[in-house]
């Protein structure tokens, strides 16, 4: 395309998903994300081949229609590139999730509940502030739930609370699948706009709320009904979807190691670990809780 003058116009490849976003051209979109994930690999830069890989693989799989317009040769070749990054044990994106899961072997399930509680609600700020946004109202639900769940670990919730809390659930679920995950994103103090779809790192923070909040609900109803139900068993792998590495590596990061924000969510992660290890005091986690759900995790 040519503009005043005769001079061709140039969009940076930013630019150009946003245009896709703006028409929302889902499939467009979606092959723009791969070819920059095929690209990014092709030279070895694997944290934005990750970051562009999965963005294409979540667009294409939240529809059948876009599914069969982006095809089979596109997506097979997605789905193995994902496949070979996910043996790339030196990637944060995968390192981290490791080192969690191997540790949380050394806890109890009320243990392994409280350090993913304790990450989300290091997510509260964060969710209030895009639950501004069209269609990402479940988002401001994050305060609410952490508490809910806080307190059912000491008395059984009402069935009207336990309604809410599938009613967020679910909503988590579908959020990947509205179009302000794929446009939608918020101003941040000194740095970057945050995109909604910054959220699409560590296998979804979203799809990770929700099956951790399904898990509680297993849990809870378990509980109720004196049953053993392995579905319910406590999972840990909320645990880590607070560092948001898609926005750092899209933002321009050269190491995600090196990045504050993730130095200091680092750090909190492990201390909560040694947190959960000393003994389940409530009082204190209520404390720590409540210091963590003010917290802007986005700040230097």
């Amino acid at each position: 395309m040519f503009g005043l003058f005769g001079k061709k116009e140039t969009k940076t490849p930013e630019e150009r998903l946003t245009d896709l976003g703006r028409k929302q051209d889902w499939v467009g979109l979606s092959k723009a994300c791969y070819e920059l994930g095929t690209s990014a690999m092709d030279q070895g830069d694997l944290n934005h081949a990750q970051l562009w890989l999965h963005r294409a693989d979540t667009i294409y799989s939240a529809s059948d229609t876009v599914y069969e317009k982006v095809g089979d040769k596109i997506i097979d070749d997605c789905s193995e590139r994902i496949g070979t990054l996910e043996d790339e044990e030196e990637l944060l994106y995968n390192a981290l999730p490791a080192q969690v899961e191997e540790k949380a072997e050394e806890l109890n399930d009320p243990q392994v509940r409280v350090w993913g509680l304790l990450s989300i609600a290091r997510l509260v700020k964060l969710g209030t502030r895009l639950a501004a946004l069209p269609g990402c109202g479940v988002l401001g639900e994050l305060d609410w739930a952490v508490d809910m769940m806080f307190q059912s670990f000491q008395a059984p919730p009402s069935q009207e609370e336990y309604q809410h809390l599938m009613d967020v659930c679910n909503a988590l679920y579908e959020l990947n699948s509205k179009p302000a995950y794929y446009t939608g994103e918020i101003e941040v103090p000194g740095q970057a706009p945050f995109q909604v779809f910054d959220l699409n790192g560590m296998m979804g923070v979203e799809q990770e709320l929700s099956g951790y909040i399904d898990s509680h609900l297993r849990f809870l109803a378990a509980l109720s009904q004196g049953v053993q139900d392995p579905a319910a068993a406590a999972e840990s792998s909320m645990v880590g979807c607070t560092l948001l590495p898609d926005y750092y590596v899209r933002t321009g990061a050269s190491s995600l190691e090196e990045v504050p924000q993730i130095k200091a969510e680092l750090q909190r992660i492990w201390s909560d670990y040694d947190f959960v290890c000393s003994g389940l005091a409530w009082e204190e986690i209520r404390k720590k809780i409540a210091e963590y759900k003010a917290l802007d995790i986005l700040a230097k």
